[in-house]
Order: C-alpha cells, then structure tokens, then sequence
C-alpha cells in the first residue's frame, strides 16, 4: 500500500512505486478530471499540481509523491461552486471538445498563485506546453486574464 494526499484527503491505494499518478487518480481514486493524451508528457492532458506546481500525472511515479500534496481539477471547485480559474474558462467558453481544458485549468492556476498580475507573455509561458487541438488558445488565453483580474479583485487589501 502506498499513501497518497489527494485534493487534502489522504488515501492508501494498492498501487506499486512506479505506477503513473495518473493511473492511480482515474482507477483507485477515481478522479477523472485529468485525462490520458500522449502519455508521453507532450500534451499536457494530465496535468495535476503537485505542492502547487504543475506536472504531467501521466509520468510521475507514485515514488515521488511521499509527504507531498496532489490538486487535481476537482480538488478546484465543484460543479455548483466552481474556483476562479474554472468560472473565467466556463465565462469565456474556453472549451470546445474539453479535453485538454482541465490541464490548461490547473496550469492556469498554478501560474496565477505564482503571478497574480502576469503580463501576455508570463500568460503564454505559463500556459505552456500544453496543447488544444481544437484551437480554442485565444479563449484560454482570455480565461486566464479573466482569471487573474477576478482573483485580484477578490484579494483581500493588505494593510501598508
């Protein structure tokens, strides 16, 4: 058995070292918001934060994951409550056949944590490698703006 903290919860999953987070998410937890593209790491399908940074799920092994804390795209918001990042992508109809979205989702997230005001170029890097096939990066591009905007909005005013 191996344990696993996954969207704050921990989990003990039969799972060997080696087994792509990504299997254990769908199979043994299933949490299917991340999805298998290339498995290659090339898409960016599977993206899920790990301590808040962004990775492809289809290539960590569970070995890495001891003491480390797993966000997936449900671990973001629900279906009646969606986070910031999640409401921008719907606002903006950012997803056309949706695979890719919760990926560009948890990236855009990560990046926002770690950029709250980025400029068009931080947006465009942050964003990548992962790929739309439907062509739809104008309309992330502009959910992630919207994103940002909202969420600087709802920052708390600290006091000088």
């Amino acid at each position: 058995m191996t344990g696993l903290t996954v969207n704050g919860q921990h989990h003990e999953v039969d799972a060997t070292p080696d087994t792509p987070l990504l299997y254990v998410l769908r199979d043994d937890l299933e949490l299917n918001g991340a999805k298998f593209g290339c498995g290659l790491g090339q898409c960016g399908a599977c993206t899920v934060l790990v301590d808040g940074a962004p990775v492809f799920s289809c290539l960590t092994p569970l070995a890495l994951l001891a003491g480390r804390k797993v966000t997936t795209i449900e671990g973001l918001g629900t279906i009646a409550a969606p986070g910031p990042v999640q409401r921008a992508f719907i606002e903006e109809q950012a997803a056309q056949c949706g695979y890719c979205i919760a990926g560009m989702v948890m990236r855009a997230h990560a990046l926002l944590a770690r950029t709250p005001d980025p400029t068009e170029q931080e947006i465009r890097d942050g964003m990548n490698p992962n790929l739309c096939r439907c062509g739809t990066h104008m309309r992330i591009l502009a959910a992630v703006r919207r994103a940002a905007a909202a969420m600087r909005s709802a920052a708390p005013v600290q006091a000088g």
